[in-house]
């Protein structure tokens, strides 16, 4: 187990993850883990982290996976699995290295599904709930074309130096998001299976407008699930809801888990 700071790095085999701890450490509150976008970092979160552990009192864990941020290079190209990769191999080492005991898995979009996959494929008593942003659980029309759009303007305009203030290795961040969504194969892909297996409270928050995916995401949930799912539909936000309507977002997030701590804290009182 690394012993955490506010921030540094944590070795996971070879590569280097750097993150952020904002808030109460492991042992002494329950941890919210944020799992970040296909473009996203620890960095891209910006003040959301800090404001979720003032409106929650729990402690923040962001991290940028490998190919984000300032952490190592991803070997590319990236399989079609590669969230079940992130969910089911490294993610446990990253929760056992922080000393991760009690708290909720928080996703947005890429991050979104794999907190999925692990909420399914890994019974982990720890985790108490999971909240959802804008989460991918099929392959839609709307998400591949908005995806491609996405290289184009990558490769003929600004957003390659725009995310360059954020990715130690840019293009490594892009294509490794990219081309994986890009790749033929990855049409079939499909983690409705592991919605089936989630044993624990489920929240999705979407935005109406969201250009990645549509509310059939929502509905799969709704009707694979087996756990309580709360959904929170925002209009007029898109993709982004942490950003496009910060406030909203952190509220419905701290009902929620302020909601499912309690529960097992008063489970685990009446078991006392």
């Amino acid at each position: 187990m690394t012993t955490l700071s506010h921030q540094g790095t944590l070795a996971i085999d070879d590569a280097r993850i750097e993150y952020r701890m904002i808030g109460p450490m492991p042992d002494v509150a329950p941890t919210l883990v944020l799992l970040h976008e296909g473009l996203g970092c620890a960095a891209l979160w910006g003040d959301f982290p800090q404001r979720l552990a003032e409106a929650t009192g729990c402690g923040v864990f962001v991290y940028s996976r490998a190919g984000y941020g300032g952490s190592s290079p991803a070997a590319l190209p990236r399989e079609p699995d590669y969230m079940h990769v992130e969910a089911l191999e490294v993610l446990p080492r990253i929760l056992d290295a922080i000393g991760f005991r009690r708290g909720l898995l928080v996703g947005h979009s890429d991050g979104a599904s794999i907190a999925a996959i692990y909420a399914g494929g890994i019974q982990d008593h720890r985790i108490r709930g999971v909240a959802l942003m804008a989460p991918h659980f099929i392959v839609e029309d709307v998400s591949i074309e908005s995806i491609a759009q996405a290289r184009v303007a990558y490769e003929t305009g600004d957003l390659k130096s725009k995310l360059a203030r954020w990715h130690s290795n840019v293009d490594n961040a892009f294509y490794g998001w990219n081309s994986a969504w890009l790749d033929p194969r990855f049409h079939d892909w499909d983690i409705t299976e592991s919605l089936a297996y989630i044993r624990v409270p489920l929240l999705i928050i979407q935005g109406e407008g969201d250009q990645y995916g549509t509310q059939r995401q929502i509905e799969v949930a709704q009707e694979e699930c087996y756990c309580p799912v709360d959904v929170a539909l925002l209009a007029g936000v898109g993709h982004s809801p942490y950003r496009e309507a910060a406030s909203e977002t952190l509220a419905v997030l701290a009902e929620f888990t302020d909601r499912i701590l309690r529960v097992h804290e008063s489970v685990a009182e009446r078991a006392a």
